[in-house]
């Protein structure tokens, strides 16, 4: 029998590289989040009108798993009130725009046979 060679990444384990990735970009809201930081970096209130169906909490906690996973950066400028906070990308989060963009020709693709 052969023996499932785990990919182990952050403290994980994974079966297979597809795995790893949709771990970190799976889901309804990252990869649009992805999507639309591509262009540069967005305050919060930015992309909640750029994504109006998606519930604040959902959108915090998928910044929150994006942040974590050191695909996205949030920044706090503090210089006086109210705070201003940004989300940009990382240079490994670059990494995923050939993805996402292929993500989403697929969709214009789809809508436009």
């Amino acid at each position: 029998m052969k023996e499932d060679i785990k990919i182990k990444y952050r403290g994980k384990a994974y079966p297979c590289c597809t795995s790893l990735t949709m771990d970190i970009i799976g889901g309804k809201w990252k990869t649009v989040i992805l999507y639309h930081l591509r262009e540069g970096k967005l305050r919060y209130n930015e992309l909640r009108k750029a994504m109006p169906t998606v519930t604040e909490r959902t959108l915090s906690l998928q910044l929150k798993k994006l942040e974590e996973d050191k695909v996205i950066t949030r920044k706090v400028i503090y210089n006086k009130p109210p705070l201003k906070v940004f989300y940009e990308l990382t240079d490994l989060g670059t990494t995923l725009l050939p993805i996402v963009q292929a993500i989403a020709d697929w969709g214009d693709t789809v809508v436009n046979k």
